[in-house]
């Protein structure tokens, strides 16, 4: 996703936060490095896949603890469960979602199903 937006929008500003999802809580982060006027423009947070919604609510908590309003937080992914959707827009009900694609629900593993697998190991050629 980062390359398409760059492709898209030369000379934008490009961020990180790396969360690592284990199980359900979504509450490790790992890495963030962030332009020093996070604040004043408007925020695309770029995630592929929404499933429980845990690690993204970390995620935005993190920009608005920067000074991002919450309303100036456009969240952007391509598959996303219902159940991840419910629980980012209760707890941040100003910020904006762009989806492709909302799937049926998720697994007993907190995937979404059907979904695509896990992005990240496919991505990084880390899958079995």
């Amino acid at each position: 996703m980062e390359n398409a937006l760059r492709a898209c929008c030369k000379g934008i500003k490009i961020g990180k936060i790396l969360i690592h999802r284990d199980g359900d809580n979504g509450k490790q982060l790992i890495y963030e490095k962030l332009p020093k006027d996070i604040s004043e423009p408007f925020v695309l947070l770029l995630d592929p896949v929404l499933a429980t919604g845990n690690s993204a609510n970390q995620a935005i908590e993190l920009l608005i603890q920067k000074g991002v309003p919450e309303s100036h937080i456009i969240f952007l992914n391509l598959i996303s469960a219902p159940e991840g959707i419910h629980c980012v827009c209760k707890r941040f009900p100003h910020l904006k979602i762009v989806t492709s694609e909302i799937d049926v629900a998720l697994n007993e593993e907190f995937r979404v199903i059907p979904g695509m697998g896990e992005f990240g190991d496919r991505y990084f050629g880390t899958d079995d």
